[in-house]
């Protein structure tokens, strides 16, 4: 990362004004995540499986970039900001959605003593304390649940949000967001809350939380997709879920537990995600995701990460399927900016899954939060990448 200096300009005003912000920093920082990619099984504009080979951003990370600073206020208190961009490098897009500073966009208040409150466009809870204990923390999307149904990728960003963050007390930490529906006469309509709390003693680390969504009631036939008039974004990556795009609330429930010895990380998770419908919805149940996921990495070299993740997805109410994905990766440090790396995983679906026209029909795989959509019950992803943080 950057720091952009104040200039000698900039102090002189600063100073005629009588105002002193020696304390105060804006960082400029980003990166670019980009690979040569091969998957197989993926259907092309005629329904049919075929192999796909192209060049593929954002495997480890989605590619950024952002400001972020803070002013120090006095007696331990700091103004804080943050705007990050996400774009596609391939073709220098806009990433969320088309908007300018999609990944986050927030301003607040943080002291030592009491924590942070912070206000704009955020990661909800669960990104922010469980996330960090799971496979999706070492080697992103190829390692996440398929269609990202549980949000372990952060597909979802909350709009109009007001979060709190505890300081850090003996190793306990705890987050809560509520994001405003902005719904004339109905407080709740397109709401967003959630919570979650984490602790950390020695090599050992736990955390767990629980997120809620509402899509807001419209008066056409099907009520709108997620993320065009709800406060949150949907996780709705590909065939998987995607056919609960208009549900009336998501709600997750999410917990895992990490434990480091030596050059050895291990961790498991669960997650329950339940997409819960109404007149609206074009599906007339609910539809649950229970997720179970274990990874294993260990440092071979100061310079060398390698991985092996397993995650078990089960749905059922709506449609019954089952996925099974192992995920394997290496990643290397060129230097402390630079890192080459290879992904790749297989999965395995079977029973039903609900198609966007409404129709059940057999399980397709599709691996990870890839857009890839397969109409075999097997598919298989590889990524060989570069990333490089400034």
């Amino acid at each position: 990362m950057k720091r952009i200096a104040l200039s000698t300009l900039s102090l002189a005003l600063l100073g005629a004004t009588g105002v002193a912000h020696a304390q105060s920093s804006v960082t400029l920082y980003g990166l670019i995540d980009e690979s040569i990619q091969f998957a197989h099984n993926t259907v092309d504009a005629t329904g049919a499986n075929k192999n796909q080979v192209g060049l593929v951003a954002g495997n480890l990370q989605g590619s950024r970039w952002g400001l972020k600073g803070t002013e120090d206020l006095g007696g331990g208190l700091k103004a804080i900001f943050q705007l990050e961009n996400g774009f596609d490098p391939n073709n220098g897009r806009l990433g969320q959605g088309s908007r300018m500073f999609g990944r986050q966009a927030y301003v607040g208040l943080t002291g030592d003593q009491w924590g942070t409150v912070t206000l704009g466009r955020q990661y909800d809870p669960l990104v922010d304390l469980v996330q960090p204990l799971t496979a999706d923390n070492y080697f992103g999307s190829t390692f996440t649940t398929p269609g990202d149904v549980d949000n372990n990728d952060n597909s979802s960003r909350t709009n109009n949000a007001v979060k709190y963050t505890s300081p850090v007390w003996g190793g306990f930490q705890f987050e809560g967001m509520y994001a405003f529906g902005g719904v004339a006469g109905q407080t709740g309509a397109g709401q967003t809350w959630s919570g979650a709390a984490t602790y950390a003693t020695g090599p050992f680390s736990i955390a767990a939380g629980y997120f809620r969504a509402e899509n807001p009631h419209t008066a056409a036939p099907t009520r709108a997709a997620f993320g065009s008039s709800s406060t949150s974004d949907g996780t709705f990556d590909n065939q998987i879920n995607g056919a609960y795009a208009a549900a009336k609330s998501i709600g997750i429930a999410s917990v895992a537990i990490q434990y480091v010895a030596g050059p050895f990380t291990a961790n498991a998770r669960y997650s329950n995600a339940q997409y819960k419908p109404d007149a609206q919805s074009g599906f007339g149940s609910t539809e649950k995701y229970n997720v179970a996921g274990a990874y294993l990495g260990y440092q071979a070299t100061p310079a060398l990460l390698v991985g092996v993740g397993y995650t078990y997805t089960k749905a059922s109410g709506d449609a019954s399927a089952t996925y099974h994905q192992v995920s394997l990766g290496g990643d290397y440090n060129l230097s402390k900016r630079t890192d080459i790396y290879l992904v790749g995983a297989y999965q395995h679906a079977s029973g039903d899954q609900r198609a966007a026209n409404g129709a059940l029909v057999s399980a397709g795989a599709a691996v990870g939060s890839y857009s890839y959509n397969s109409a075999s019950s097997s598919q298989e992803v590889v990524s060989l990448g570069i990333r490089h943080k400034f």
